[in-house]
């Protein structure tokens, strides 16, 4: 009984760590661009992790993880970080936080199929209802009617929805990842893995496009540097640690209920920090698709 309350528990710090991560790197971004924001988030958080590591274990590294921990922590870190976080990031600054982490409510339901498509998981009709009330929710808030033809249009630009749904992908498949390769492994340690994969995969990225002075620039900007750090301590560091801890300790599918109420813990720090205009119809969305996560995994 306590680890399911242990596992809930760190799961609900998730989703409050990830609420303030997905503001503070909207703010970065805004300033100094998302693949710079990416890149100095995730050497922040190794640092991070390496202290609190060398504390807790005795170990800066994670150098007693096995060979299979170590591939399949990897790929978590590069489909999750260097891929899927690429997308979110850049959704971020095209749409913002508040509908990115909407769209990230997708996460549970891919999960789902996932598991239905290599695993051969069964779906039952309550599954299926909920993934719907997911889709619709997001729907709700990305779609409206055009006044002057009466068409249905997007809300937001496409490429951002696009950007944001490609970063729910890439957790989905990160967090399975995860799963198979940490087992009872060390949650911080296995962040740790995570993290160096990604820095790795977007060092090549910033080699192969010549972006280094880009990060050179997020550096020396210091209106930047407090909300990239910010979103390191509690992202990579404290957020993506607390979320393996979560499904080590429970079901994926009820961690990932819980941590789906980031779209609706969102909402008034947007309208206070951002002075973001929240429509009526914007929040049903949201609580209509945090619903549809919940009776999917209840």
């Amino acid at each position: 009984m306590f680890a399911l309350r242990l596992g809930e528990f760190a799961a609900l710090v998730t989703a409050v760590c990830w609420t303030v991560t997905a503001l503070s790197f909207e703010a970065a971004g805004n300033k100094v661009g998302s693949l710079a924001v990416n890149l100095l988030r995730l050497c922040i958080a190794f640092v991070f992790l390496s202290v609190f590591c060398l504390v807790t274990r005795g170990l800066p590294l994670p150098l007693d993880a096995s060979p299979r921990t170590w591939l399949w922590l990897s790929l978590s870190g590069l489909v999750g970080f260097s891929l899927g976080d690429l997308c979110l990031f850049r959704a971020f600054v095209v749409i913002g936080a508040r509908i990115s982490s909407l769209l990230m409510s997708m996460v549970p339901p891919l999960t789902a199929l996932i598991g239905w498509a290599l695993m051969g998981e069964t779906l039952s009709l309550r599954n299926i209802v909920g993934m719907i009330l997911v889709v619709g929710g997001i729907a709700l808030v990305v779609l409206e009617r055009n006044p002057g033809n009466k068409q249905i249009r997007l809300s937001h630009p496409v490429s951002g929805i696009l950007l944001g749904l490609g970063g729910a992908v890439g957790q989905a498949v990160g967090l399975v990842f995860s799963k198979y390769g940490m087992g009872s492994y060390n949650p911080f340690a296995a962040t740790q893995i995570r993290v160096i994969a990604g820095i790795v995969g977007f060092s090549f990225l910033f080699f192969l496009i010549r972006a280094w002075p880009r990060a050179g620039a997020a550096i020396r900007n210091r209106r930047a540097m407090f909300p990239i750090s910010l979103g390191a301590f509690f992202g990579p560091f404290l957020g993506v640690s607390f979320s393996l801890q979560a499904i080590q300790h429970t079901l994926v599918g009820v961690d990932s209920s819980i941590m789906a109420i980031v779209p609706v813990l969102i909402i008034l720090p947007a309208i206070i920090l951002f002075k973001e205009k929240v429509t009526f119809r914007e929040v049903v969305g949201a609580v209509i698709a945090v619903a549809g996560v919940t009776l999917l995994f209840l």
